[in-house]
């Protein structure tokens, strides 16, 4: 039995992280990209933003909404990108740009620790809430590494995986992101408790 559950991003590297890790237990992505309105993101927490975006969807869609607000926390930087980090060398700014200013700010730092920072909200159909973070522990490089990814993924060097998440692959990415931490956290949730449930016991029946 496939379930589903719309997603409040149009970002294509997020929607194909949480494919990646939902869909095995066979819950699918519902892409809002023709329905999420314009969400001004005045949170001071990834968390806060998070809600913002998924109460947005919720009440136009009237379903259980996901959304996700992240970024990158550099040590030296004093938190910096943070909340701002999709937008750190401007509005309109690039993964690209973003990454050069990054790398120009810290041209002089020894200190390059850094964690990625995730917070995932869920709007259950009652409109209810709940959030849920994860964190990925790792430092900046000097210079970029990988190809795969978004954002700040060629930059970061991951503590767990040891090389960057844009030299990794999606499967293990998925196993030590600040994503995929949040995201199993998300999964103890009674919503999705229940989902789980009834998608293993299809499967089981299916036999």
């Amino acid at each position: 039995m496939e379930h589903s559950i719309y997603i409040a991003t149009t970002n294509k590297g997020k929607i194909k992280d949480f494919e990646a890790l939902l869909s095995p237990l066979g819950i699918t992505i519902t892409s809002s990209s023709n329905l999420m309105p314009e969400v001004e993101e005045t949170g001071n927490t990834f968390a806060q933003n998070a809600l913002l975006k998924a109460q947005a969807l919720f009440e136009i869609v009237q379903k259980p909404v996901i959304a996700d607000d992240s970024g990158l926390s550099v040590v030296t930087l004093n938190g910096a990108p943070g909340i701002f980090s999709s937008r750190y060398a401007g509005l309109d700014a690039s993964d690209a740009q973003n990454r050069a200013l990054l790398l120009k700010n810290l041209s002089d730092t020894k200190n390059r620790k850094a964690t990625f920072i995730c917070a995932i909200a869920l709007v259950r159909a009652d409109g209810t809430f709940a959030i849920f973070e994860g964190i990925a522990e790792g430092e900046i490089t000097t210079f970029e590494q990988g190809l795969d990814g978004f954002g700040y993924d060629s930059l970061f060097f991951s503590s767990d995986l040891e090389k960057t998440f844009a030299q990794s692959t999606q499967a293990e990415k998925n196993l030590v992101s600040h994503r995929a931490k949040a995201l199993k956290l998300l999964l103890t949730d009674p919503f999705f408790k229940k989902k789980r449930e009834e998608h293993t016991y299809a499967s089981t029946s299916s036999l």
